[in-house]
C-alpha cells in the first residue's frame, strides 16, 4: 500500500514583505476575507477559533506566533477527525511566497482534486487582497 500524496500549493506575493504577509494570514479576523474553504464566520474560544465552514462547524488551533512564517494549524471537523495542515509564509525574490501543503488523507482522488482545487482559490485570495492594500 502506497501512502497518500501530498501537493504543495503556493502563491508568490510581488512587492509584499513576508512579516506583513504574516501578520494579515495570521489574524483570525482575517481568515473569513481569504480563507473561504476554511471558515465563513470565526469566533474565538482562547486560542481556539470556531469556525462555520462549508464542512459545518470547526475548531481550528494555529501554531503560537513566531518569527519564521509558521502558520501550521490542526483543523477539528465536525467528525472529529483533527487534519494537520502545514502553512508558511517565506521570503521570495519578488516579496514572499505562501506555501501550504494539502494532504489527501483518506480523501477520494476526486476530493483530493477538489480540496487541492479551493485552497489554491484561498491562497489567490490572500495575495489579492495584500496586493490591494498596497494600492
Amino acid at each position: 500500500m502506497s501512502a497518500a500524496p501530498s501537493r504543495h500549493i503556493s502563491v508568490i506575493v510581488d512587492g509584499i514583505s513576508p512579516t506583513i504577509v504574516y501578520d494579515y494570514a495570521a489574524d483570525p479576523d482575517n481568515l473569513p476575507r481569504w480563507a473561504a474553504g476554511l471558515a465563513a464566520d470565526v469566533r474565538r474560544d482562547g486560542d481556539v477559533l470556531i469556525a462555520d465552514s462549508p464542512m459545518g462547524e470547526v475548531t481550528v488551533s494555529f501554531a503560537p506566533r513566531n518569527a519564521f512564517g509558521i502558520l501550521d494549524h490542526q483543523v477539528q471537523l465536525p467528525d472529529g477527525t483533527v487534519v494537520d495542515n502545514p502553512l508558511r509564509v517565506l521570503a521570495h525574490p519578488d516579496g514572499s511566497e505562501v506555501l501550504f501543503t494539502v494532504r489527501q488523507r483518506d480523501l477520494t482522488a476526486d476530493e483530493f482534486e477538489r480540496d487541492c482545487t479551493a485552497v489554491q482559490a484561498d491562497l489567490d485570495r490572500l495575495r489579492d487582497l495584500l496586493i490591494a492594500t498596497r494600492r
